[in-house]
């Protein structure tokens, strides 16, 4: 089906946010369509992570809609959001599992709060997902006797125990070695398309993410600047786009700080030295 047939899965339009009087997000419009990998990129601060909370709905537009599968998120009953949030997974930052419970509770906590399922088929399902993330030797060991890697996948695991239609990671790949991070970049894109989901990638890391990511999003200065595929934007002119994707130091984004000329700097401080004597 092509995305003009197709119905978004996710869908920002003409979205404003602030935090207080601070402008986060300005007249964001996108729309994430079904068995997608989405990457959103950019800046420290752009209103990334803002994002995944609008779509979950703890936070509320200033102005605009936030849609998921059509229905508008700020506009939900309590019911109905409850309900659409299990249809969302959430890999949070660093995993965030919970360290008195095993990784086998870990993944079945979802299960045991949100279905009547008898213990057996909670077990068989824990498993499976322990299974397609490597993990499923390590179902009695607690998160201290995790690597970082391996807490992420089991992280993973976690957030698609209920099946759910929307995937989003919040920087899944930070502080991790690059074995594990190619591990976890990979299970990102093999869970998605073997369990048929939507999956939204909030991360700064550009290789990792461009080999998997079917289309990304860049923001900077909480607009919209510029969306494509990843060979799209490894090609893009835009000076922005093109210093975020090849990490260079100098750019519109500049990597001194505003200051006086140096050489009037050091002048106006030696001056002011004699002045003083």
């Amino acid at each position: 089906m092509s995305e003009s047939s197709a119905k978004p899965l996710v869908e920002f339009e003409r979205v404003d946010f602030s935090y207080d009087a601070r402008p986060v997000l300005g007249a964001i419009s996108l729309r994430v369509m079904p068995g997608e990998v989405v990457a959103v990129m950019g800046a420290s601060g752009g209103g990334k992570t803002t994002m995944l909370r609008l779509i979950g709905g703890q936070l509320r537009p200033d102005s605009g809609e936030v849609r998921f599968d059509g229905e508008s998120v700020a506009h939900m009953s309590h019911a109905r959001l409850y309900a659409a949030r299990r249809r969302m997974g959430m890999l949070f930052q660093m995993g965030a599992l919970f360290t008195d419970q095993t990784v086998f509770e870990n993944v079945a906590f979802a299960l045991r709060e949100h279905t009547r399922l008898p213990d057996s088929m909670i077990r068989d399902l824990v498993l499976m997902k322990l299974h397609a993330v490597g993990l499923r030797g390590a179902r009695d060991l607690y998160p201290a006797q995790l690597s970082g890697g391996m807490a992420r996948r089991v992280a993973m695991a976690r957030a698609v125990a209920l099946d759910p239609a929307l995937v989003m990671y919040d920087e899944p790949f930070a502080g991790l070695d690059p074995i594990s991070l190619g591990i976890s970049a990979r299970l990102i894109r093999t869970l998605n398309d073997a369990l048929g989901l939507t999956s939204i990638i909030v991360s700064h890391d550009v290789e990792e993410t461009f080999t998997i990511a079917d289309r990304v999003f860049i923001l900077g200065n909480g607009r919209l600047l510029a969306h494509g595929t990843p060979q799209q934007l490894r090609e893009s002119s835009d000076p922005l786009v093109h210093q975020f994707v090849r990490g260079e130091p100098d750019g519109p984004v500049r990597f001194h700080y505003p200051a006086p000329d140096l050489r009037e700097d050091f002048l106006g401080a030696d001056a002011s030295r004699r002045s003083g004597r």
